[in-house]
């Protein structure tokens, strides 16, 4: 799968363009404040109806522009092709369009449009909280596993109830039990899931990550929330005060983790700068190789400043493993010149010039 045609409209400081990008490797280069990242941000917002630089949406939308609307065709992985559209007002109202009818979730476009961002800020998946684990997690595990988006809406319904109830107390004994019982049924399906996909990863990320650099007694291992060796049921019994005086469920898959640790110390605090944006490029690359096993069809990489703290050596690697996924890269750096050279002779790669906000087409690289 790839973006055949996007076209952007008021997004930062971008002046409206319509591309027509490589099914391969695109690179954008120019100087820094260009625009090369807010192309990124706005083939992101076509994929999940949000940017990657800021939480709040404002600041993405053109000064004195009353929205913000990126369109995208998008070839499939079974040739045929489907159209996606989304704007953005300043209320933070949103606007999706599939294939000319209105969506309401964003979890529609995702399933589309499957996007993986690096970028110099993904060293925190090593070293950020538990939740920005639990995201690449469930980022992968949606897309391998159809079950798992409705379980996952049955444990956040049954979550609001239960700690709705832990700081009020309006739930009669029945209900908390039904309550109770639902979070565990639903609890014990994500885990599954996520262990299920956990196995799939590992052999893929290590040999990945291999590729890429030798890190020996590296491991990756899954925590689900709660004692391995106890049921939820007994768990959420035994903490039930605790829970009332904080007011939350303290145990189940939202607590969940993946961690990553280095002779028995956590990653982050072991590895340098480089070698993080090596491990996280390895799993975001080997979720991609889950994703194509499972859709026939692959992820669009977003690759923001590739050149950013790896020395030449590992910057091609890593670019013969985006290669060697036979999926559509967006590249952006400064210096196109570092990574002119290193793609196979018949891959196709198309450069784009960003300057002031203007982004031109300028030749495949081999012309």
């Amino acid at each position: 799968m790839s973006l055949s045609r996007v076209t952007v409209t008021a997004v930062r400081n971008l002046h409206p363009v319509t591309l027509s990008p490589s099914p391969r490797i695109n690179i954008l280069h120019g100087a820094n404040g260009s625009g090369k990242t807010s192309l990124l941000e706005a083939i992101h917002l076509l994929g999940l109806a949000r940017s990657f630089r800021s939480a709040r949406l404002l600041p993405v939308i053109q000064y004195e522009q009353l929205a913000c609307t990126v369109f995208g065709q998008v070839q499939l992985a079974d040739g045929r092709q489907s159209s996606l559209g989304i704007s953005r007002d300043r209320q933070g109202e949103f606007q999706i369009r599939i294939d000319g009818q209105s969506a309401r979730s964003a979890a529609q476009l995702a399933e589309t449009l499957p996007l993986q961002l690096i970028n110099p800020d993904s060293f925190r998946l090593l070293e950020g909280a538990p939740k920005i684990r639990r995201q690449f997690l469930d980022w992968g595990v949606f897309h391998v596993e159809p079950r798992f988006l409705p379980a996952w809406q049955r444990l956040q319904k049954a979550l609001r109830q239960r700690n709705s109830w832990l700081r009020h107390g309006t739930l009669d004994a029945a209900s908390q039990a039904a309550w109770d019982r639902e979070l565990c049924l639903a609890s014990d399906e994500i885990d599954a899931y996520r262990r299920a996909y956990i196995q799939a990863l590992k052999p893929v990320f290590e040999q990945t990550l291999s590729e890429l650099v030798e890190l020996q007694g590296l491991t990756l291992s899954y925590y689900r929330g709660w004692d391995k060796e106890r049921e939820l049921s007994e768990v959420l019994a035994t903490s039930l005060s605790r829970d009332q005086q904080i007011g939350h469920t303290q145990a189940g898959p939202q607590r969940a983790d993946l961690r990553l640790r280095l002779a028995a110390h956590n990653a982050a605090e072991i590895l340098s700068r480089g070698q993080q944006k090596l491990v996280v490029c390895a799993l975001r690359i080997a979720q991609g190789h889950l994703v194509d096993q499972a859709k026939r069809g692959q992820c669009i990489y977003l690759v923001d400043d590739l050149p950013s703290e790896l020395d030449e050596q590992h910057r091609r690697a890593l670019c013969r493993l985006l290669e060697d996924l036979h999926c559509q890269v967006f590249i952006t750096c400064v210096d196109h010149e570092l990574l002119r050279e290193g793609w196979r002779t018949d891959t196709p790669v198309a450069m784009f010039h960003v300057e002031h906000g203007c982004i031109t087409q300028t030749h495949d690289h081999r012309e």
